[in-house]
């Protein structure tokens, strides 16, 4: 998901050894202290079906049910909306579930199997540009009989459950969102733990505890005021002037460098995580960076380590591969094919190519998302060095940005990948597979077929030899250019516990699991 939705490892393994009671960890319900909560992360659309991006599933996951979720800790999907669900068969291509009883979305409605078929329908048939259908390629129909929903798949996948649980699995009202169109407006129609009460776009987001929820939250949170913020900078003045009491997602690099963490007037939590940057390419014909051997002259002119030391300051990690380390499939394949920057190896790519020199492209950015800016300027800088690239910076506001490259107009282009759900499958078919979230007009029969295999193993750890294939090939094809791996922050007051437990790598954001001492 895009910068888009994963924090996984050693925040994951803390709440692992917590364990599953991490999930009762809810504020009492007397206190109404309203919590404020400050990111960088903004909502794209209030409508599940246009929006797959992590500002967005970060409100969903409070204010919508999917009928999985994941428990703090946990990597394998549990009930939410649904009371149980299963695959009906061996083959992996049948997954049934049951509707939870009683669960009643705002105007009323008692939810039913048929809000939860048109959910899916309705992504599939508007198949929004910036929204989430490419996320269930394999799902070829949805039956519906009184609180059943029956999902058939057109090949095997085991990682249905896993992308059922994610914000693209929110259930709506059928009778207030329109079947062939997303739904305008500041309203959210939703049976999660919090209501949505307003919303002012770029602004705010005031969230109320849910007298009317059940599911896998065994209480309600304090009322929650989300705040965003255009930069990492306005974030951190707003955390400084005490506007906020929670930040997460992004202040900059330089004050995430300079957190201390035996500071008594705030909280810092740090963990490893899996939130991954990666420069795309656009491959198809007649763009400047279609040829391979020029996107391997990239890659060969990259230098990660000075990267993550001068722009990030040292607080995020090279990344060598596809697949963040942590995950199954984890390999150090750009390593292997390029260990450090070699400007005549990139030369001799060029001269095979027959391209005429500088190449020349443009490179798009988000404004305002961490330091998208001044890590723009130095890869320009490491590229033109070389003196075989020139290179045009384009800065874009972000839904203007996912726009540009949902419609194939950039010729290259930076995100930030937080991952759908705790799976490599999320590293695969979302970024390299035909027909990708990110659009870089890539198709490799290969790829194809190895992220299809890998679908067939119900114990993921399985899939570990079509993964590592998966990413050969990629450092061969280059259509993406792994940059940098994150770490996860969040800093609160002294007054607010719990901020260890908000985000885990999972893709749910857990401002219920927010307290105020």
């Amino acid at each position: 998901m895009r910068s888009v939705r994963i924090r996984i490892l050693a925040g994951l393994l803390v709440l692992a050894a917590v364990g599953v009671g991490a999930w009762q960890l809810l504020p009492s319900k007397g206190d109404a202290t309203t919590i404020t909560v400050g990111t960088t992360d903004g909502v794209t659309s209030l409508d599940p079906a246009g929006a797959y991006d992590a500002g967005s599933w970060a409100l969903f996951s409070n204010v919508f049910q999917s009928l999985l979720t994941f428990a703090p800790g946990g990597t394998a999907p549990v009930p939410d909306a649904a009371k149980s669900c299963a695959f009906v068969r061996g083959d992996l291509t049948t997954y049934r579930c049951e509707l939870r009883d009683g669960l009643t979305f705002p105007g009323g409605r008692t939810m039913n199997a048929e809000d939860v078929k048109y959910s899916f329908d309705r992504i599939l048939k508007i198949k929004a540009p910036v929204g989430p259908a490419s996320l269930f390629g394999t799902l070829g129909s949805v039956d519906a009989d009184g609180m059943t929903v029956t999902f058939h798949l057109t090949s095997p996948d085991a990682t249905f459950p896993f992308k059922v649980a994610t914000g693209a699995g929110s259930i709506v009202d059928h009778t207030a969102y329109p079947a062939g169109k997303l739904r305008t407006g500041d309203r959210v129609d939703g049976t999660g733990p919090y209501t949505l009460t307003s919303y002012t776009k770029d602004r705010d987001a005031v969230l109320a505890p849910s007298r009317h929820y059940r599911g896998a939250v065994s209480g309600t949170g304090k009322p929650v005021e989300l705040r965003y913020y255009a930069t990492p900078e306005a974030l951190n003045t707003a955390w400084k002037d005490k506007q906020v009491e929670v930040a997460t997602d992004q202040l900059p690099p330089a004050v995430l460098a300079g957190l201390n963490p035996s500071d008594p007037t705030e909280r810092v939590y740090e963990a490893d995580g899996s939130e991954t940057r990666n420069l795309y390419f656009n491959t198809r014909a007649g763009k400047p960076l279609h040829e391979p051997k020029v996107r391997r002259a990239i890659a060969w002119l990259i230098d990660r380590e000075r990267l993550a030391a001068t722009v990030y300051d040292g607080t995020v990690d090279p990344l060598y591969s596809l697949i963040p380390a942590g995950l199954t499939g984890h390999t150090a394949s750009f390593f292997d094919d390029y260990p450090e920057p070699d400007p005549e190896k990139a030369r001799q790519l060029l001269t095979q190519a027959g391209v005429s020199l500088p190449v020349h492209f443009t490179y798009g950015y988000a404004e305002g998302r961490g330091a998208g800016k001044q890590e723009g300027a130095e890869v320009k800088r490491e590229l033109e060095a070389s003196g075989l690239f020139k290179v045009t910076l384009k800065g874009y506001e972000w839904t203007a940005f996912q726009k540009q490259w949902a419609s194939g107009r950039l010729d290259a282009y930076a995100v930030g990948w937080v991952a759908d759900f705790p799976d490599p499958d999320t590293f695969g078919a979302a970024l390299v597979g035909t027909g990708s979230a990110m659009n870089t007009g890539y198709s490799s029969k290969t790829v194809d077929r190895l992220i299809k295999d890998s679908r067939r193993f119900a114990e993921r750890t399985e899939a570990d030899q079509d993964f590592r294939s998966v990413q050969q090939t990629v450092a061969q094809d280059v259509p993406v250019l792994p940059l940098w791996q994150a770490k996860e922050y969040v800093v609160t007051t002294e007054d607010v516990g719990g901020g260890q437990y908000l985000s885990d790598g999972t893709g749910v954001f857990r401002l219920w699991s927010l307290t105020a001492l």
